[in-house]
């Protein structure tokens, strides 16, 4: 990734944003039908040369790791959201699940390659890289110092586990729900675990 980075930053910046964005979003289509695109198949439907998308891209890895629904989101919560941590938890339960549901193509899709043993996205933790866990810490912080820290990450991580594509595959395929009513119960799920948090604490 460092050297499709330095390349980006030197010279013509906004054009080669523009093309970066145009192997992304072509990408993400491609992942959104269930494929597993490659540097070239990312070019090609980008009207892109191969070798201009591997100054972006070095590999297929790095292509699928920035076509990742999540990569571009620092933060989920409203700018006026205030310190209620319940408060600004639901936010970013709202956000977060919204987002899974409004990509869920691609998210299965990164599910499974993240799961196949020799996918480019084998490796632990390549796709997820902690950015949920960031978003529900960040919505959890005013507890800090309220809540011993072992409580307080022991809740972010239950609630992670009951809100990402991985819950929703369950509660859909498995369970039966359709898909508004896992939202609903994924969301029901983080304000539960929250509440008996606070109250066993």
């Amino acid at each position: 990734m460092a050297m499709s980075t330095s390349y980006e930053l030197v010279g013509r910046t906004r054009q080669k944003s523009r093309t970066r964005a145009a192997l992304v979003e072509a990408a993400r289509t491609l992942v959104a039908r269930g494929l597993t695109p490659t540097v070239e198949d990312a070019a090609a439907a980008s009207s892109i040369s191969r070798t201009t998308a591997y100054r972006y891209f070095p590999n297929q890895r790095a292509l699928l790791v920035a076509a990742h629904p999540e990569t571009e989101a620092a933060s989920l919560l409203p700018v006026d959201v205030g310190n209620d941590p319940e408060a600004r938890l639901d936010a970013v339960v709202e956000a977060f699940t919204q987002l899974i549901a409004d990509s869920e193509p691609q998210q299965r899709t990164m599910l499974r390659l993240s799961l196949e043993p020799d996918a480019p996205l084998r490796e632990p933790g390549l796709l997820r890289q902690g950015r949920a866990i960031g978003w529900i810490t960040e919505a959890l912080a005013p507890l800090r110092g309220q809540l011993p820290d072992a409580d307080l990450d022991r809740l972010v991580l239950a609630i992670r586990s009951a809100i990402g594509i991985e819950a929703r595959v369950w509660l859909t395929d498995v369970a039966g729900l359709s898909p508004a009513d896992a939202t609903q119960l994924m969301r029901w799920s983080a304000r539960a675990l929250y509440r008996a948090t606070v109250r066993e604490t």
